[in-house]
């Protein structure tokens, strides 16, 4: 169990969301392996000194790293997201000349691959066997290895730009990390921070976020006390809509950059919203299990009335609700997933089996969707479905910014 916070080393931690013992969330299994997964701990603590939350146990990285199963690439809206990120640093920085980007948890080379389309110099890092192997493969040069501060010193280049897409909170070595980010940044280099933010996460109580391998839940402030430390500071972010709010932010070396108003709208906000404190997050606790309730009900209800219910998406997140809510099979018969890499799998815990979507014909009266974060896309998908009288159910509602 966790003994000193994270990021300032305090031993003042306290208890504000207990989810239970759960599997590690992107342990699919296999047939053999239902009923024998292992359940870890996920609560998160509240730091009293620098005000992080954080997971009180920490799944060692190699289990949960070294071979998981999430692609980048197999969703449209994740690569539109990527690429209109690149557009915004082209315009923000007004660049007229390839550079040299380094992507720290690069997964399948997504995000590179805009890069490299533009005739910049790509480098990725990602620990994952079988996805580095898919990234080299299509010809994003990646280092199956884990980031830190070693590695760093063994790549011995300089970057104008790194980034970190959805992986900043996921550090075990997290100092190490991000000495390793300062030691390989240009002087004028920018960092670019790709987070989900906990702000967002407690005003949409997309509690399914918190799973084991996302140690850290940063807003701003929180972050920006990490990056202090190292001699390091944000200067500009950007909230986007993507996973139910995601924020950007850029990284300069301390001193280099002239801090947004933007930026300093949103500290604001975090300071009258009171994110930071401990008290929200004892309330946040308290819509989860609202939450529970509402879901619950709607699923008791539709299973009385013999509806047949499918889940759609297999998410690593939607395991923490699935196992949170106490979902089986009885209620939600099977996942209906796109990525291939889960065909044919179950889900820890709950042990609901996987099918592809391309290869599966029956159509439930609902569809209860875990994959919530991409609505749009699949809505826009499924009208066909929606005009035969199938009903899409998210249990998760996002407030768009």
């Amino acid at each position: 169990m966790l003994k000193n916070c994270r990021i300032c080393s305090s031993r003042d931690l306290e208890l504000v969301l207990d989810l239970g013992n759960q599997p590690w969330c992107n342990n699919f299994l296999t047939k053999s392996q239902v009923g024998k997964e292992k359940y870890y701990p996920l609560a998160l603590v509240f730091c009293n000194k620098c005000s992080l939350v954080q997971l009180n146990y920490t799944v060692k990285k190699e289990i949960m790293f070294s071979d998981h199963t999430y692609l980048s690439g197999v969703t449209n809206s994740l690569s539109a997201h990527f690429k209109n990120l690149r557009d915004d640093v082209i315009k923000k920085f007004k660049i007229k000349t390839a550079k040299r980007i380094l992507d720290i948890g690069s997964n399948d080379g997504t995000f590179l691959k805009h890069f490299r389309a533009i005739k910049w110099e790509v480098l990725g890092v990602e620990p994952a066997i079988r996805i580095a192997k898919i990234a080299n493969k299509s010809g994003i040069k990646t280092l199956n290895k884990f980031f830190n501060f070693s590695l760093a010193k063994k790549i011995n280049k300089k970057f104008d730009f790194i980034n970190a897409s959805g992986v900043f909170f996921h550090l075990e070595e997290l100092h190490s990390v991000t000495k390793g980010v300062k030691y390989l940044l240009k002087e004028d280099g920018v960092f670019i921070i790709q987070f989900l933010y906990m702000k967002s996460i407690i005003e949409n109580t997309a509690f399914d976020q918190i799973y084991h391998e996302h140690l850290l839940y940063y807003n701003l402030k929180t972050l920006n006390n990490l990056l202090r430390i190292y001699g390091l500071e944000i200067f500009d972010v950007k909230l986007s809509n993507i996973h139910g709010g995601q924020m950007t932010a850029y990284v300069c070396k301390k001193g280099k950059k002239i801090k947004t108003s933007l930026l300093k709208k949103y500290i604001r906000s975090e300071i009258i919203s009171k994110i930071n404190k401990k008290e929200t997050y004892k309330k946040f606790s308290n819509k989860i299990n609202l939450l529970k309730k509402i879901n619950m009900n709607f699923l008791n209800k539709s299973v009385n009335q013999k509806k047949i219910i499918y889940g759609l998406g297999a998410p690593a997140k939607g395991n923490t609700l699935l196992n949170y809510f106490g979902i089986k099979k009885d209620q939600i018969k099977k996942l209906i997933e796109i990525n291939p890499m889960r065909k044919n799998l179950f889900s820890p815990g709950s042990h609901i089996p996987i099918f592809l979507e391309n290869n599966h014909k029956q159509i439930p009266d609902i569809y209860y969707v875990l994959a919530w974060n991409f609505k749009d896309e699949i809505l826009k998908k499924n009208q066909h479905l929606i005009k035969k009288g199938v009903k899409f159910y998210f249990p998760i509602i996002v407030k768009k910014k």
